[in-house]
C-alpha cells in the first residue's frame, strides 16, 4: 500500500477538518510500504526557482521535548523518577515542547500539527494532534504559546482516556508551496501512562499519601506464612528502573491485544493478569509448585521484579522459571505502578481455592468417613498473594468503583484464559458475585463456607458438616507511609459471624452450582424500598428517606434490618462509610410498614467530597422463612441555587449590571469563596474571589459588563469553595440593539 502525498489545496482542506474534528483514528500502519524517495533536485535553468521553492517550504529542523528528568514536563507529571531519557508524560495533561523551522512561522499561511503512532506489532494507534488557536482541554490539540524567530513552543494536551504507550512522533507542516514531514527519530519517541493525580482520568485517587505509596513507591512488603504466624519480606518493586518501562510495554505488545483498548484499565489490569503468567500465553512467569527447581530459580530466590522482567524482556517473551504466587503478585504490582495504576500486594490467609464454582469449599467423605481423594480437588492455601489495583469501574453499579481484586496465578482460568480480575472488592463484601469479573472466584477465596459431604449407598452425597469462620483470616497488605502491616479483612468482608456476612454469603451461593447447601428460604413474601420524597435533602440539612417494608403473607414476619451509608465520588468510588445501623422490625399480616431513615448533617459534613453523591445498603433477614432482602440506594445532596437579578435595560454597546445572590446553606463559614461569571454575547470569562461567607448568612454582589451581542442571552454564575461545590445559576438577559436614532 502506499502512500498519498498530501499537496496544495487538498492538503489545505484537509488540515481544516483535522482541526475540526481533532482526528484520532486507528490505522494497520505497520504494513504500509515507506514513502517515496523526494525527486532529486533540477538541473540547469531551473535549479535556481527550486532552490528558492525550498527556501518558502516550512520544514522541521529539530525538535525539543523538555525531557529532562528536573524540567517542568517531567516533574509536574510524576515522571522524573523514570530512569529513561525520553518524554515520559501523564494522559489529561498538558505538556510542553519546542521546534525549530527552517524559516519563521506564518500562522496566516502556514499549518502544522503532530503525529502519534503507537510502535506495536499489532494494529497502531494513529493521532493526529491540530494546531488550535486556543486549548480547550480533554481532547488532543496544541496551541503555539511562545514565537523566537524560527522556533515555536508548544502546548499540547491529552485526553484523560488517551490510549497508553509508546509513540513515535512526527511533525508535519504544510502550506501553498507543498508540504513536509519531519524524519521519526526514536529519541523523541513518548510514553504516555494512566494519571492517578488527574480527576478525569478513571484511575484518579485523591489521596496524595496513596499516591506517593502506590504509584510512587518502588518497594514494597509482601507477607506470607499462616495466620498465626504472619512473615514478611522486602520486595524491589523497581517500577522505575532503567528498560523496566519498556519491558512493561513489551508484555503489553506480547499479549496481541489491539492498542486501541489499552486506555481502559479494566482491559489493562486483566491483560497484565493474564500475561504475568506463562500457561496459555507465553507471559512473564512459568509457575512451579513441584519442589524441583534445578532448571531455573527457586520461586523463594527473587527479592524483586527488576531481574524478571529485564530477562523476559531481553529473551524476547521466554518465560522466566520460576514463581509462585508471591513473585506473580510483586510482578503485577511492578506493572501496574510502572503503567500508573495504583496498585498494591495483598496476602490472603487462609485462602480457599474453589475449583466448581460453588462458592463452597467441599470435602468429599465415603460412607466410613473417610476422604474421597479423586473428588477432593478444592483446596486451602496456608497463605494467596494477589493485587489490589484502584479504579472507577463505569462498567458496574455505582458504588463498585476503587479497589478491585487481580490475581496473577493461573489457577482457575476465566473465559477461557489464566487471568483473574478486576473483582470490585465491594461486591466481594456483600456477595454479589454475578458482577463481573471473576468476583466469585474471590468471593470464594476470602468468604467460602468449609461444606463436608457424606456419600449414600445410592451413590448421592449429604451434606454432614459445615466449618465457618476459617476462610479469608488477616487480608494483609502495607500501609501507607511505613513498613507496618495494615490489616484490610474488612473490606473483602463483614465481620465473621454476623448476619451481614452472613448474608453475604448465602447471597453468593445462591448464584453458585451447590446453591442447595444453604436452606431455600420457605417464603418470599416480604418486600424492602427505598425512597425519598421530593426533590430529594439539601446540603446543610438532615437527610431523610423512607424505607418499606411490605408483608404480603397472612402470618406476622420479623426482619433484621442493616443499613449502612456511604459517600462516593461521582464515579462510584467508595470513598468512606458514614454510619451504621441495625434494627428489628415486626411487620404484621398483609402489612405496609414505613420506616423514616435519617441522615443528621453532623454525621456527613466531614466526609462530603466534590460532587459527592450518597449510598443506603440495606439489607435483612426474615426469621420466619430466612428470606434474604437487600437493596441499594444512592441520592444526592442539593445545593442552592445562585440568583441572578439584571439591574435596568440590556442594550448593545451600554453598561448594565446584575446582581448575584446566595445564601450559604451550612452552619459553618464557607472560606475563600470564588465566584465564576460567563456570557457569550455578554462578557468573557472572569473569576471573583470574594472571601469567606458566615454560616447561613446571606451576601450578594453586583457585576458590570457592556454586552456585544443582542438577542437573549444566557448570563451563568457558579461558587466554588472547599467546603461546597456545584453551586450554579443562570439567568436569561435579552440585549436590545443599540437605537440609531438621532436625538
Amino acid at each position: 500500500m502506499g502512500r498519498v502525498r498530501r499537496t496544495g489545496e487538498t492538503a489545505r482542506n484537509l488540515c481544516l477538518v483535522t482541526k475540526s474534528l481533532t482526528v484520532i483514528r486507528e490505522t494497520p500502519y505497520s504494513h504500509c510500504l515507506p514513502p517515496p524517495p523526494p525527486p532529486p533536485p533540477p538541473k540547469g535553468k531551473k535549479c535556481q526557482q527550486y532552490e528558492i521553492l525550498q527556501q518558502v517550504l516550512l520544514k522541521v529542523k529539530s525538535i525539543d521535548l523538555l525531557k529532562s528528568k528536573s524540567g517542568a514536563n517531567r516533574t509536574e507529571h510524576h515522571t522524573h523518577l523514570y530512569q529513561s531519557d525520553n518524554l515520559i508524560i501523564r494522559r489529561g495533561q498538558s505538556f510542553e515542547m519546542w521546534i525549530t523551522l527552517s524559516r519563521p512561522f506564518n500562522p496566516s499561511s502556514d499549518e502544522l500539527h503532530l503525529d502519534l503512532k503507537t510502535d506495536s506489532a499489532v494494529t497502531g494507534t494513529h493521532v493526529i494532534i491540530p494546531l488550535v488557536a486556543k486549548l480547550e482541554g480533554d481532547r488532543w490539540e496544541a496551541a503555539v504559546v511562545k514565537q523566537e524567530d524560527k522556533k515555536i513552543k508548544l502546548l499540547v494536551n491529552s485526553p484523560a482516556t488517551a490510549v497508553i504507550g509508546r509513540y513515535q512522533l512526527t511533525v508535519e507542516t504544510n502550506n501553498q508551496n507543498g508540504s513536509a514531514s519531519s524524519t521519526h527519530d526514536p529519541a523523541n519517541d513518548i510514553y504516555i501512562l494512566f494519571n492517578p493525580w488527574c480527576q478525569d482520568d478513571i484511575v484518579y485517587m485523591d489521596s496524595e499519601d496513596e499516591r506517593q505509596e502506590y504509584i510512587l513507591n518502588d518497594t514494597g512488603r509482601i507477607y506470607y506464612g499462616t495466620k498465626d504466624q504472619i512473615g514478611a519480606r522486602t520486595w524491589n518493586y523497581g517500577q522505575f528502573s532503567d528498560r523496566i518501562l519498556a519491558a512493561c510495554l513489551f508484555v503489553m505488545e506480547k499479549s496481541g491485544t489491539s492498542p486501541s483498548g489499552w486506555g481502559d484499565p479494566v482491559n489493562v489490569v486483566r491483560i497484565i493478569s493474564a500475561m504475568v503468567n506463562s500457561p496459555d500465553d507465553q507471559g512473564v512467569l512459568e509457575g512451579n509448585w513441584s519442589g524441583d527447581y534445578s532448571n531455573g530459580t527457586s520461586p523463594t530466590v527473587w527479592s524483586g521484579s527488576v531481574e524478571i522482567l529485564e530477562e523476559y524482556h531481553k529473551k524476547n517473551g521466554t518465560p522466566v522459571k520460576y514463581g509462585q504466587c508471591w513473585v506473580f503478585a510483586g510482578v503485577v504490582t511492578t506493572v501496574l505502578r510502572c503503567l500508573g495504576i495504583p496498585t498494591r500486594t495483598v496476602t490472603n490467609f487462609s485462602s480457599a481455592h474453589d475449583t466448581d464454582v460453588s462458592l463452597t469449599t467441599d470435602v468429599y467423605l465415603d460412607e466410613n468417613l473417610e476422604p474421597i481423594e479423586n473428588l477432593n480437588v478444592d483446596s486451602i492455601w496456608n497463605f494467596h498473594v494477589w493485587n489490589d489495583c484502584w479504579m472507577a469501574r463505569k462498567d458496574l453499579p455505582p458504588g463498585h468503583g476503587g479497589w478491585q481484586a487481580v490475581d496473577a496465578t493461573p489457577q482457575e482460568t476465566s473465559q477461557g484464559t489464566y487471568c483473574c480480575g478486576p473483582a470490585s472488592l465491594a461486591a466481594v463484601r456483600y456477595g454479589q458475585v454475578y458482577l463481573k469479573r471473576d468476583t466469585a472466584f474471590v468471593f470464594a477465596e476470602v468468604n467460602s463456607d468449609k461444606i463436608y459431604w457424606q456419600k449414600n449407598a445410592d451413590g448421592t452425597f449429604t451434606q454432614i458438616y459445615s466449618e465457618k469462620k476459617i476462610v479469608g483470616i488477616s487480608i494483609s497488605t502495607k500501609a501507607v507511609g511505613s513498613n507496618e502491616r495494615s490489616d484490610i479483612t474488612h473490606l473483602y468482608k463483614h465481620p465473621e459471624g454476623s448476619n451481614e456476612e452472613r448474608i453475604a454469603v448465602e447471597t453468593a451461593c445462591s448464584f453458585g452450582s451447590k446453591a442447595k447447601a444453604y436452606s431455600s428460604p420457605t417464603a418470599q413474601d416480604v418486600s424492602l424500598e427505598v425512597t425519598l420524597d421530593g426533590e430529594g435533602p439539601k446540603m446543610g440539612k438532615d437527610a431523610e428517606l423512607m424505607i418499606t417494608l411490605k408483608n404480603s403473607s397472612s402470618q406476622q414476619r420479623s426482619v433484621s434490618l442493616h443499613s449502612q451509608v456511604s459517600v462516593m465520588y461521582y464515579t462510584g468510588v467508595h470513598k468512606a462509610t458514614v454510619r451504621t445501623d441495625t434494627t428489628d422490625i415486626e411487620v404484621l399480616p398483609n402489612e405496609e410498614k414505613i420506616l423514616e431513615w435519617a441522615l443528621e448533617y453532623k454525621d456527613y459534613k466531614d466526609k462530603l467530597i466534590d460532587q459527592a453523591a450518597l449510598m443506603l445498603t440495606v439489607s435483612g433477614r426474615v426469621t420466619e422463612t430466612q428470606q434474604i432482602l437487600a437493596t441499594q440506594f444512592s441520592f444526592r445532596l442539593r445545593t442552592p441555587d445562585l440568583i441572578i437579578k439584571p439591574l435596568g435595560k440590556a442594550v448593545v454597546g451600554e453598561k448594565m449590571s446584575v446582581e448575584i445572590s446566595f445564601t450559604n446553606p451550612l452552619p459553618q463559614v464557607l472560606k475563600a469563596v470564588i465566584f465564576h461569571v460567563e456570557g457569550l454575547g455578554l462578557l468573557t470569562a472572569r473569576m471573583i474571589n470574594y472571601g469567606d461567607i458566615g454560616s447561613h448568612a446571606s451576601v450578594s454582589l453586583t457585576e458590570q459588563f457592556i454586552p456585544t451581542l443582542s438577542g437573549t442571552r444566557k448570563l451563568l454564575v457558579s461558587l466554588d469553595c472547599k467546603q461546597l461545590t456545584q453551586v450554579h445559576g443562570v439567568s436569561d438577559i435579552t440585549v436590545e440593539e443599540k437605537s440609531n436614532a438621532p436625538l
